[in-house]
């Protein structure tokens, strides 16, 4: 890992969807984009802006139809399906608005799982799984189940999974969007937390409210992407 080289860097990216015989739809167009290690930023934009395409080309979900993106100075472009998918499990950590907790694994299980696909022996697994779940302050709940848990605790058991194999980045997707307000904020504080201890968050968020607390913000519209001044 190169401090100096972006973590993410994006060149002239663009995804064009074709449905058949109707029109073509851009949902981006030539988006160029820099982040670097310890950046926190986030990626604003309405519904039907591109900002969900951009995250699925970053998180490597999906591949783009023209341009170049680097992820940690890899031409991602050039790796084979199972390349990609090491590279997403070593490099990314993805958190979501709706948890995507396993209802009957406890939240030590649910952390613990992503290291089950590295192979890490089960002791291993279950001692840097606690040692996560310590990291977002839930030490003491690593044995309760999504249900015993409220909506940020479940938030956080979803940051500690993302965090387990170390990524450099932490992809959120609408993060805070099924939190109350308060709740919301200390998961912010959390990712604020993060970006101090030398990981990269890229955040997308419809709210400029929560936008507001990143370092950097970058506005979708119409599939192109321009950085907001601060």
């Amino acid at each position: 890992m190169n401090a100096a080289v972006p973590v993410i860097e994006t060149r002239g990216l663009g995804k064009v969807y074709s449905a058949g015989t109707e029109a073509e739809v851009v949902a981006l167009a030539g988006v160029d984009l820099r982040i670097m290690h310890g950046d926190f930023v986030a990626i604003m934009g309405p519904s039907g802006s591109g900002k969900s395409t951009l995250m699925n080309l970053i998180g490597c979900l999906d591949t783009p139809t023209g341009g170049q993106y680097l992820c940690d100075g890899i031409d991602v472009a050039t790796l084979d399906a199972e390349a990609l998918a090491e590279l997403r499990r070593d490099k990314i950590g993805f958190v979501f608005q709706g948890f995507h907790l396993l209802p009957r694994m406890t939240a030590l299980e649910n952390v613990a799982m992503p290291l089950g696909y590295a192979r890490v022996p089960p002791a291993e697994r279950a001692e840097r799984a606690q040692a996560a779940l310590e990291s977002v302050g839930l030490g003491a709940r690593s044995g309760h189940r999504p249900n015993e848990l409220s909506g940020g605790q479940q938030q956080r058991v979803a940051i500690a999974r993302a965090l387990i194999n170390q990524p450099p980045v932490l992809l959120a997707d609408e993060p805070t969007g099924a939190l109350d307000s308060r709740t919301g904020e200390e998961i912010l504080a959390l990712f604020k937390r993060l970006r101090d201890d030398g990981h990269t968050v890229v955040l997308i968020t419809h709210d400029a409210e929560v936008a507001a607390h990143a370092d950097r913000t970058f506005v979708m519209r119409d599939g192109e992407l321009h950085e907001e001044p601060r």
